[in-house]
């Protein structure tokens, strides 16, 4: 039988197969309701430095495990997170905000990559093979990995880590947010009675937690999901060691729409794909650019289908798309985005607001009708429900402005004319580039950003190889003859 969790109960973080208390917890907050959640661990240094240690000296024996018998644990884990989906979809609406039908679509993602990274097996790639000699490329296992986890898509992002770290023979310390510990800290009890000790240990912290991770000699890799500034002082922190790093940073996705698009059938995927989860996700839409021929005609489409469609409120309240914004100081930052409206004399095509009067973090959306192209709400990611319209009239400006920014995570150009659309996409600089379509996401697909929107790509077997060191292997055949 799986093992079941109780959402209320954090006896510890998660180290060598064993719940360990500290001295010091604390608890975060339902961004609904602003009301205190269950206190969790706060890691000390000496924690990190037992998880580490006891991480080391499971990787000698978990590094020779045949990925048979890795896969078939994975599997096993994927049915435990299975099994307690109800418990944790619920969790993640209270600890994130995210609407419950959002949850369940995460943990829906979360299961099916657990399933496709089973089967997915780094193998030795033969570079020349002659009767003198036979030269590989081989991909050993690095040892340690730590996987730095956002706020905003926890569960699939935490796990989106685990998975490949374990399938190509790593032992993993996933750190999640501070703002949202509870799920991932469940996550790592269901792992304790699948993996052996030390295997996936779980440690849940504060501000400190982070950079001590990044320095910690005895942690080979980093794999970081987050902004761009702290992406940047994970790289520095790295550097000290020179420890292998993969970071996921910001974007500001830019969405072309043309002329020749049908907007009734493009339109849905669009304002879905710009508010879902209150705009927190990396990949949604963040800069919507529509031809001039048809800007006006998609603009009021777009605020009539908002206004009919896109309902906020609280995440166990039913049809709601946008839900809280996840914590109270992004809720600040995007307050400040909405308060700009004012100052700077943005016209509205949907005013939007801040619901000053519920105790929870609720925006509604707001769309911007064509601000100036240097406008914070252009050259910002808000990481809100709020996102600029803006109008263009050439193929050659629309791309150079859409690879105007140091971001590069994604873009999408919508049209009926998939030669011209297709055309368009290979000029883009993004590590993910949609035709008639944004936020497509798999397992066995690299994910990454151009630029500042990080380094390196997870997923895939290029992102498994990052979890590698590359290693050539000579075999001479005849050297005693």
């Amino acid at each position: 039988m799986p093992p079941t969790i109780d959402i209320t109960s954090y006896k510890g973080n998660i180290i060598n197969g064993e719940f360990v208390p500290t001295p010091e917890t604390r608890h975060s907050i339902d961004p609904a309701t602003a009301e205190p959640l269950y206190e969790v661990p706060v890691a000390r240094r000496e924690d990190l430095d037992s998880a580490v240690q006891h991480a080391r000296a499971a990787f000698k024996s978990w590094s020779k495990t045949p990925f048979s018998e890795r896969s078939s644990l994975m599997l096993a884990y994927a049915d435990a997170l299975e099994a307690n989906r109800a418990e944790i979809e619920k969790l993640q609406t209270m600890e994130q905000g995210k609407p419950l039908g959002l949850a369940h679509v995460e943990v829906d993602m979360t299961l099916r990559w657990l399933r496709t990274f089973a089967t997915m097996e780094v193998k030795d790639e033969v570079i020349e093979d002659t009767d003198e000699k036979t030269i590989y490329s081989t991909f050993p296992p690095m040892g340690v990995c730590g996987a730095i986890v956002p706020w905003n898509w926890p569960i699939l992002l935490g796990l989106g880590k685990v998975g490949p770290a374990l399938m190509t023979g790593n032992t993993v310390i996933m750190k999640p947010s501070p703002y949202t510990p509870y799920c991932d800290l469940k996550l790592g009890e269901l792992a304790m009675s699948i993996f052996p000790p030390g295997v996936v240990q779980v440690l849940s912290g504060n501000d400190d937690l982070g950079p001590w991770m990044t320095s910690h000699p005895g942690i080979d890799m980093i794999s970081f999901t987050g902004s761009i500034a702290t992406g940047k002082k994970v790289a520095k922190s790295c550097a000290d060691t020179l420890k292998r790093y993969v970071l996921e940073l910001g974007g500001n996705d830019a969405a072309i729409v043309c002329d020749d698009v049908d907007i009734a059938k493009c339109l849905p995927k669009i304002a879905i794909t710009t508010f879902m989860n209150s705009g927190q996700i990396c990949m949604l839409c963040k800069r919507i650019y529509v031809h001039e021929k048809i800007y006006d005609q998609f603009r009021d489409a777009l605020v009539e289908f908002t206004k009919n469609n896109i309902k906020t409120g609280g995440g166990f309240e039913e049809g709601v798309t946008v839900g809280p914004i996840q914590n109270k100081m992004q809720f600040s930052l995007v307050k400040d985005m909405y308060e700009e409206i004012q100052k700077q004399g943005w016209k509205t095509a949907l005013e939007g607001q801040v619901r000053s009067t519920s105790k929870g973090y609720f925006v509604e959306p707001a769309i911007i009708d064509n601000p100036p192209e240097d406008s914070r709400i252009v050259v910002e990611e808000p990481f809100g429900p709020i996102v600029p319209l803006l109008k263009w009239s050439a193929d050659d400006e629309v791309i150079d402005r859409a690879n105007a920014l140091e971001t590069g995570l994604g873009t999408s150009v919508w049209s009926g004319d998939l030669q011209r659309a297709e055309r368009m996409g290979r000029q883009i600089s993004a590590g993910s580039v949609w035709i008639n379509s944004h936020f497509d996401v798999a397992p066995n697909v690299p994910f990454g950003g151009h630029k500042e929107s990080g380094i390196g790509m997870e997923w895939g077997i290029e992102g498994f190889k990052h979890y590698t060191n590359t290693r050539s292997l000579w075999v001479w055949k005849k050297v005693f003859e």
